[in-house]
């Protein structure tokens, strides 16, 4: 035993790799029929129909009868949504000046999605919908409104201070195209496959609720093949599994993997593993708003920092700045500068500077880390007010992003998927180190 421990000290002494660079790594994702994912849609449809009523009446000059005129700057939402058998409860903060028909915004949504009709477990038109939204505290306000000891403040961007404290993750990675890793990019395209063959119609023995799962093999840290693939999709009760797992190898699975490009011949798939997937939707599980926060982002292949996005404005620095998070990793992964990156952000609330601004390589920069982090907090203002302004966060674009991953999308909504500051960052390094 002594001379095992002595080896094992001496291989971390002279510095041997105490892990491999081989290894299979996994992730998953699910539809928009899934019931956490439902009620992600649901809370981001109203925060859009929010920003977009607001926009319209502020353009028009209304003006709400307690004096208040509709401003969008102004506008806060923070709405958790809640689904089982047969019911939907919406319910949190919000300050708007508009109002927004709940009722129609939540059936349209769950239609939408494909629930309509009672033989799926879920009807969008005969549905309970509970609506328990109130209007948001002014403490919590008082530290976003410019009004917390920054009323003299010359910059305006410096009078938006964070929404709520915590710490944001943002990772990219160069082995997809769209710098995610592969695993969850691959779980991601064949969860919105699924949705799709059902929705064309190709298959339609298939509902609405279903997930998918990927597991890759990284040879020298580098995804060479797929090695397993689980797909669970609900379907009619008509149907037999040896038709369910043909049409999924052949109209789902064999797509988006021949499309990547990967090697998986010898891939073991699992279709509806359990035998039978009937009873699903909220009728098989509750859902809740922002419990798919690891399908949300990059499949557990980058750290999260706990908090969910969906059914927040702009100024909750849990939705904008873990887009800016991207954001800064991304470009960073496209200038070169690294194969691997991971930032990290934390603000306090009502503050509008970062408490920290982290890069970590992981030993894959072309720089020491505390030289990107010099130049990233040199050609990245990442205050909220700024990452609102830069990314142009106040638009109604937030219910496509509440399924199938808010990150490694070509949609150019999605602003912070640009690299547009390869350059500034090149330069900003050349200088610093």
């Amino acid at each position: 035993m002594g001379s095992q421990w002595q080896a094992h000290c001496a291989r971390k002494v002279i510095g041997f790799p105490m892990s491999s660079k081989n290894y299979l790594f996994t992730s998953e994702s699910v539809t928009e029929g899934h019931p956490d994912k439902m009620c992600d849609q649901i809370s981001d449809a109203l925060v859009d129909a929010i920003l977009a009523k607001e926009t319209r009446l502020e353009k028009e000059g209304y003006v709400a009868p307690n004096g208040r005129p509709a401003c969008l700057k102004d506008v806060r939402c923070a709405i958790e949504t809640f689904t089982t058998t047969g019911t939907i409860v919406v319910m949190g903060e919000v300050r708007t000046q508009a109002y927004v028909d709940v009722q129609k915004i939540v059936r349209d949504t769950v239609r939408g999605i494909g629930y309509d009709r009672a033989k799926y477990g879920f009807d969008a038109d005969t549905c309970g919908v509970i609506n328990m939204i109130h209007e948001q505290s002014p403490d919590i306000a008082q530290g976003v409104d410019g009004t917390y000891a920054r009323s003299d403040d010359a910059d305006d961007i410096d009078k938006i201070g964070a929404g709520d404290q915590g710490m944001m993750f943002g990772y990219a990675s160069d082995e997809t195209d769209v710098l995610m890793p592969m695993p969850i990019y691959l779980a991601q395209r064949m969860a919105q496959q699924l949705a799709h063959v059902r929705k064309n119609g190709t298959l339609h023995y298939l509902r609405p609720d279903g997930k998918t799962q990927v597991t890759v093999r990284y040879e020298d840290d580098k995804p060479v093949e797929v090695t397993a693939v689980v797909v669970s999709t609900q379907h009619a009760a008509d149907v037999k599994l040896t038709e369910i797992r043909e049409d999924m190898i052949e109209k789902v699975i064999a797509p988006v993997l021949n499309e990547q490009g990967i090697k998986w011949d010898d891939a073991k798939i699992y279709v509806n593993p359990t035998g039978r997937f009937v009873v699903g939707g909220p009728m098989g599980d509750t859902g809740l708003t922002g419990r798919k926060i690891i399908v949300d982002t990059y499949g557990g292949m980058g750290r999260h920092g706990g908090g969910a996005f969906s059914g927040k404005d702009c100024t909750k620095v849990d939705r904008s700045a873990a887009y800016a998070a991207r954001w800064v990793a991304k470009n960073v992964v496209a200038a070169g500068l690294a194969h691997k990156c991971e930032v990290e952000l934390a603000y306090a609330i009502g503050v509008p500077q970062p408490l920290s601004v982290m890069v970590d390589t992981q030993g894959t920069g072309s720089v020491d880390d505390e030289v990107l982090a010099k130049a990233v907090q040199k050609v990245f203002d990442l205050r909220p007010g700024a990452i609102i302004r830069d990314l142009d966060l106040r638009r109604p674009i937030y219910q496509k992003t509440a399924a199938y991953g808010h990150f490694g999308r070509k949609d150019p909504d999605f602003t912070w998927e640009q690299t547009n500051r390869v350059d500034e960052l090149k330069a900003a390094v050349a200088e610093l180190a």
